[in-house]
């Protein structure tokens, strides 16, 4: 099973920006289009990804480099890992660190632009945030809408490319599962529960006993016993 590459866009970015590798060598390492690798080039795609050194995570050695930058016919290939680490299942909710939670509004603002079809549930998963700040980012009502850039989840550190993927694969063929949806969408939020008003009583159809109508008949008839009970003593 040939090694899969992390963060391919991001890989992309620093091989166009540090190398003399050709479009066809690049995309053919990340797995992407050539002419995606030259709208990287351009400009024109990615622009709020951060560039990911090959060379720096082990999935690259500069000899490869080297010989596609002197060979436009070579193809590199992902450096064999010299640890395998077995990818842990994530159950728990996802837990950001203190350090990248000034991260979240950005890979907001970059999966609401670039995945429309993610539900607030998919992405509160992805980044760990709350409805109500995917909600103000997508309105612009944020406190920090005016700075705001877009930038990769992945790229940040949020969530993994697999993780993003699969979410977006679910909520392209539409099979979000009810028990998947995240608590808070199930729940009312404050300004519904703070505006909540009880229905308006029903009136009295004909015939149903009136309180005061069955309280002093009640009394009338305590009152006729207490008579009767008089009359056989005497």
């Amino acid at each position: 099973m040939a090694q899969q590459l992390l963060m391919p866009k991001a890989t992309a970015v620093w091989l166009v920006d540090n190398t003399s590798l050709s479009f066809e060598q690049i995309a053919d390492f990340c797995t992407l289009h050539p002419l995606e690798v030259k709208a990287i080039a351009d400009g024109e795609s990615a622009t709020g990804i951060k560039g990911l050194d090959p060379v720096m995570n082990g999935q690259l050695t500069r000899d490869e480099i080297e010989k596609g930058e002197k060979d436009p016919n070579y193809r590199i290939k992902v450096a064999t890992p010299k640890v395998r680490v077995p990818e842990a299942k994530r159950k728990a909710p996802r837990y950001t660190p203190v350090s990248k939670r000034q991260d979240r509004p950005n890979a907001i603002l970059w999966l609401v632009r670039n995945h429309p079809e993610l539900k607030d549930a998919q992405i509160s998963r992805l980044v760990g945030t709350t409805k109500n700040t995917i909600q103000q980012i997508r309105e612009r009502t944020h406190w920090n809408s005016a700075t705001l850039q877009p930038m990769d989840p992945v790229t940040l550190g949020l969530c993994s490319q697999i993780d993003l993927d699969l979410e977006v694969e679910k909520a392209s063929r539409g099979i979000i599962r009810p028990e998947e949806i995240a608590e808070e969408e199930r729940l009312l939020s404050a300004s519904q529960t703070q505006n909540w008003r009880h229905e308006p009583t029903a009136p009295a159809e004909d015939g149903e006993l009136d309180a005061a109508a069955v309280f002093a008949k009640l009394t009338s008839m305590r009152r006729t016993e207490s008579d009767e009970d008089g009359d056989e003593r005497g």
